[in-house]
């Protein structure tokens, strides 16, 4: 080969090898994922025991919140407690492992008020505790709540989660089936008000049968009725047996959609059952009509671990919901991810 045709051979190979050099680099950058954010969380939905009122303590939660990029956490007792029934040779492991009952426990509250006396001050300041143990169906609960709150001023910023319609829960309490429309429950919605206090409730939409919103009324007259307490609705009234037997509810966003315009005394906890299959599909994509609805109410959700006691795989449940939060604007995925729990504490 002649000098210039090894010339004009050579400038034409590099330039070809350049040029498929670019191509390359587009290509894999139109792939990529956007620089992916960093979020900070706060734990809207917290157990600080199980339904045996066993924990892994607070250190535990500690090294996880720090691992797992929390700053706060909504931390809470369990209402009940399972009973190891005489005639059971095993302890069961979970409150659905036997048919053995369970009962309402108020000393699940004093648990996490000696385990929150135990921080210094700073690690205080990350944890916000609600009040749970009570009996929903005592109309003495709301005089009992008022005798917690004077024995540790300032401590409690929060009722709940409180235990009305929960499935295998319900069926298994001892005693009557508590509503969140009946008595007792409005004495406390009252005095939730008085204190400035927001309500966690977990009242299921409907049954394990029924593919309507069956319940939905128990829920909506106290919204309707008291305007000026705040409710956390858990899971959006999900529960795993609802999705065990219906997989997915199909009226949920729609009614969630309404209850939210019509009263703004109403905030969404996306813990549990939310997460999938709403949120997210079956392989992990988030659902264009949720990111819709959020970004329409984007100071009303929050998110939340749910854990009971085992602080093992918190803060990858809490990262689970990145894939939804990415899909958001990213003012409104800050918010979910943890301003908006932290808004609706109490201001004083």
């Amino acid at each position: 080969m002649r000098p210039e045709g090894l010339s004009a051979w050579l400038s034409g190979g590099l330039w070809l090898l350049l040029r498929n050099c670019f191509v390359s680099i587009c290509l894999i950058a139109s792939i990529a994922p956007v620089q992916a954010r960093d979020y900070r969380y706060s734990d809207a939905h917290l157990h600080f025991v199980d339904f045996f009122q066993e924990s892994d303590g607070m250190g535990q939660l500690l090294k996880a919140m720090d691992a797992g990029d929390i700053d706060h956490v909504m931390i809470s007792g369990i209402p009940v407690a399972k009973k190891w029934h005489e005639n059971e040779p095993k302890r069961p492991r979970y409150y659905a492992g036997d048919d053995a009952p369970v009962y309402w426990y108020s000393a699940t509250d004093v648990v996490v008020a000696a385990a929150l006396k135990e921080l210094n001050e700073d690690q205080r300041r990350r944890f916000h505790p609600f009040l749970s143990g009570f009996n929903p169906n005592d109309k003495n609960a709301d005089a009992h709540i008022r005798r917690m709150l004077d024995l540790d001023p300032g401590l409690w910023q929060g009722i709940g989660e409180i235990f009305t319609r929960h499935d295998d829960v319900t069926a298994l309490t001892q005693g009557d089936t508590p509503r969140a429309n009946n008595e007792a429950l409005t004495r406390v919605y009252h005095l939730a008000a008085e204190f400035d206090l927001p309500v966690m409730l977990h009242s299921n939409i409907t049954s394990k049968r029924e593919r309507n919103p069956l319940y939905l009324t128990e829920l909506e007259e106290p919204l309707r009725n008291h305007p000026h307490t705040r409710f956390i609705w858990a899971h959006a009234g999900t529960s795993m047996e609802l999705h065990r037997h219906q997989k997915k509810l199909d009226f949920l966003l729609p009614t969630v959609a309404r209850l939210l315009d019509d009263y703004p005394n109403l905030y969404i906890d996306l813990s549990w059952t939310v997460l999938e299959p709403y949120l997210l599909d079956g392989k992990g994509r988030p659902d264009p009509a949720w990111i819709k609805l959020v970004e329409r109410h984007p100071s009303r959700f929050m998110l939340g671990s749910d854990v009971v006691g085992r602080f093992d795989n918190l803060g990858e449940t809490m990262q689970a919901f990145v894939p939804f939060l990415d899909a958001l604007s990213a003012d409104t995925a800050r918010m979910v991810a943890r301003d908006n729990f932290l808004a609706l504490l109490p201001k004083h």
